[in-house]
């Protein structure tokens, strides 16, 4: 008997939704509609700084307009900050966890004194001052309450698997195994941060599994993360579901869209006159000009 297609959309509510979630949104549900499969929305509020409760009612108001449907309730993952920390917690007796207690302007100190250091799509990749102390200096500065993170000891976390995490590319039905050049461009991900006690890496890998979701549709801004999110999945044990990464939509500069730009909103374009029908036909020339 073979298990439900399950996909999923999984916003944060930290403002309006815009074209470029559209895109993804109605990617997930159109692929769940077309194998008779279930689209699932989630809330991906673990950043309490960001989000806020408003949003959330409004991308479901936007989403529903574009004719989306999903069960209620949704999962609300400022609601389970007791899941993700049982993780961390495992993740930590496995021994692939160790505390940083860099700052910002530590991390950046110390790469300026190497004169360069590694660079990954998000920027300079952390340079391992942490993961090189005693565990008389962790400890001493754990018992003085010093704030600190934790990071996913890379090297250590894939030597620990008998064989290299890998995940299904949808899109092209291959197997994916990141290289060595793949994992030094990431390098040792923060995984438990200082101010919310946990991340998004850990967060989607907990849910996606106890969701049962088996096909993830994401932009191709989160293609790294995949391959985090395959050795977490390998390390734990989790089902690993298939990944299709689509084109981000860019405007007419071609600018990605993103929130912080106050890209045009759904709301906008709802308010303005525009149909569900013409945002599927705009969406349809902007993702084949990307």
């Amino acid at each position: 008997m073979s298990h439900p297609i399950i996909t999923r959309f999984a916003p944060s509510p930290s403002g309006r939704l815009h074209l470029g979630h559209a895109y993804s949104a109605m990617q997930a549900w159109d692929f769940a509609q077309s194998v008779g499969g279930e689209f699932i929305l989630r809330i991906e509020d673990i950043d309490h700084n960001r989000c806020k409760r408003e949003y959330e009612d409004l991308l479901k108001e936007d989403l529903a307009w574009l004719g989306l449907e999903w069960q209620e309730p949704t999962r609300r993952q400022s609601e389970h900050l007791d899941d993700y920390r049982a993780i961390a917690d495992r993740l930590t007796e496995m021994g692939v966890l160790y505390p940083c207690f860099c700052t910002r302007k530590e991390i950046q100190a110390e790469i300026a004194r190497a004169g360069a250091a590694p660079h990954g799509s998000e920027g300079p990749i952390y340079p391992g001052t942490c993961r090189g102390l005693t565990a008389a200096e962790r400890g001493e500065k754990l018992e003085a309450g010093k704030s600190h993170a934790l990071r996913l000891d890379l090297q250590k976390a894939l030597g620990s698997l008998a064989e290299p995490p890998s995940w299904r590319d949808h899109d092209n039905d291959s197997q994916i195994i990141p290289s060595q050049d793949d994992w030094a461009a990431l390098g040792d991900v923060v995984l438990v941060r200082k101010d919310i006690h946990t991340s998004y890496h850990i967060a989607v890998v907990a849910d996606d599994a106890l969701q049962g979701v088996t096909h993830i549709v994401r932009g191709l801004d989160l293609y790294e993360s995949t391959h985090i999110h395959a050795l977490l999945q390998a390390l734990l044990e989790l089902p690993a579901p298939s990944y299709t990464h689509h084109q981000l939509v860019k405007d007419e500069s071609g600018q990605r869209l993103a929130k912080r730009d106050e890209s045009e909103t759904l709301a906008s374009l709802r308010e303005s006159g525009v149909s569900p029908e013409e945002i599927r036909e705009r969406l349809q020339r902007l993702s084949s000009n990307s």
